[in-house]
């Protein structure tokens, strides 16, 4: 327990001074967008480069993990929308809001630095390819389902270069691709250039844990609606125990790569399903509590995650 208890405060802890410093400390909201920008423009980007740049190119073209964990994001998803749909009454676009929150874990600011941490360098491609995989299906679901509820009135052909936008425009996504690329060619970065790729990479998980709980902080607390307990223990629970399942199922991965996906699936809601969301004008308040409660709650599961992987309870075969 102790060791968990060395894994997980410094880690939460971070969140936790972001919370604060955003409840206490009255800056205008206008002012995290820098730090934001550094984040996933530059220091995430960075540490995905580094870390599979530095990989033999045989271990990034895993297509049963990816597709393994991309299925469980699905199934997680599609269990969270059922929820959603008896909730609302039918209604599709809360739905969708409600499944991204179940099924779309914070892979980018979070997920980093917690496999990191507890797996060491064994979970930095396993960490890349859920995350890669992850947006790129979430970011094709949301836009398709607003429109199948009416919330999207642009053309399908719009809607379709929409995704693909998003898609090969995200600069994690961006960064992934030029890291397979580098592997592939065993391309090496001149010796200064690789100083400031590593300095941006020690800054990535400190930064952004922290900045995530700025954001939270400054999200309202809107009124917590019945059906978003089960919403996220989707998320919080069910999810990495699909992951686990299917994983299992499959079988023949690494136990590192089993405990990085587990550990990416059970992270509370990202803070872009809010940004979803707002861009529909669609269970917005509620979508803000989601995050915020679910990123409270999950102190507590993904402690207890950490706890089962680190002591082998787990299998992960």
């Amino acid at each position: 327990m102790n060791s968990v208890i060395s894994l997980a405060l410094p880690f939460f802890g971070l969140i936790f001074l972001g919370i604060a410093a955003g409840k206490f400390r009255k800056i205008p909201a206008e002012g995290l967008a820098w730090m934001q920008f550094f984040v996933i423009y530059l220091a995430l980007p960075a540490l995905f480069f580094r870390l599979l740049a530095q990989t033999p190119i045989e271990e990034l073209t895993n297509v049963a993990y990816v597709a393994a964990t991309t299925f469980a994001t699905y199934c997680a998803f599609a269990l969270a929308f059922c929820v959603g749909v008896f909730a609302s009454r039918g209604n599709i676009s809360e739905a969708t809001i409600q499944a991204l929150a179940g099924s779309y874990s914070n892979i980018g600011y979070m997920g980093p630095g917690l496999t990191l941490a507890v797996l060491g360098p064994a979970a930095a491609v396993p960490t890349a390819l859920v995350f890669c995989f992850d947006n790129i299906l979430l970011f094709t679901l949301a836009p398709l389902m607003m429109a199948l509820g009416g919330t999207e009135n642009h053309p399908p052909l719009v809607t379709v270069l929409t995704v693909l936008r998003r898609i090969f425009t995200h600069p994690f996504i961006l960064a992934t691709i030029a890291g397979v690329l580098a592997a592939a060619v065993g391309f090496q970065p001149p010796q200064a250039i690789d100083t400031l790729l590593t300095y941006l990479s020690n800054a990535a998980a400190p930064c952004a844990l922290f900045a995530m709980g700025v954001t939270v902080a400054l999200q309202p607390l809107g009124r917590v609606p019945l059906e978003m307990p089960v919403v996220l223990a989707v998320k919080l629970v069910v999810h990495p125990l699909i992951v686990l399942g299917l994983l299992n199922w499959v079988g023949g991965f690494d136990p590192a790569w089993v405990a990085t996906a587990v550990l990416m699936a059970c992270l509370p809601p990202a803070a872009n399903v809010f940004v979803i969301a707002q861009q529909y004008n669609v269970y917005v308040q509620r979508a803000s509590s989601a995050i915020l409660i679910g990123t409270i709650a999950s102190t507590m599961t993904v402690s207890l995650f950490i706890y089962a992987i680190t002591e082998g309870i787990l299998p992960l075969r």
